[in-house]
């Protein structure tokens, strides 16, 4: 097995500005409570392909709900692989929980960026069931995939990466 990767956690700071970005002004000891009980992605059993990742706080989603999670995550991987991220499946078939960005993909320069790589998962209740989906805190709502990928025989590619979601748009010609 190839052992590629390592997960760490963004820094508080980084964290903090993230959290408030997305859920506006909270205490600063509240938000440090949410940030200390972020646990890094671990497998569940040693079969499994997958990297579960757990909120770092509770949600609820009613149908048709979406919720942007910082999950105070970032992904040190060498080169020449990817890290995808899906919705555990089970919360995938009990309620229809999708990925807004059905596949989310971590490059492996992504680690580097201004925002030390952050992970942030937006997920949908897409139930067509009228379910509500409850998350604990702590709970796994997704999961980590690592991939190797190859490039073409004549790729020149040069650029680097110095920005977060959709930061290599600039790049294409």
């Amino acid at each position: 097995m190839n052992r590629i990767s390592k997960f760490h956690k963004v820094s508080f700071e980084q964290f903090k500005g993230d959290w408030t970005d997305t859920f506006g002004e909270l205490p600063e000891e509240e938000i440090r409570t949410i940030y200390e009980g972020v646990r890094l992605p671990v497998r569940a059993t040693s079969g499994s392909a997958g990297y579960d990742f757990f909120t770092p706080a509770a949600f609820s989603l009613g149908p048709g709900e979406t919720a942007k999670i910082p999950t105070g995550i970032r992904a040190e991987m060498d080169e020449n692989w990817v890290l995808q991220i899906f919705p555990r499946s089970g919360l995938g078939f009990k309620y229809r929980l999708q990925l807004n960005n059905t596949v989310g993909i971590i490059d492996s320069d992504y680690f580097y960026s201004d925002n030390e790589g952050h992970i942030f998962i937006k997920i949908t209740n897409d139930t067509n069931e009228g379910r509500r989906v409850e998350l604990d805190a702590g709970a796994g709502f997704a999961q980590g995939i690592f991939l190797p990928y190859g490039i073409t025989v004549d790729d020149a590619c040069t650029g680097s990466r110095n920005g977060g979601f959709g930061s290599t748009d600039q790049r294409q010609a």
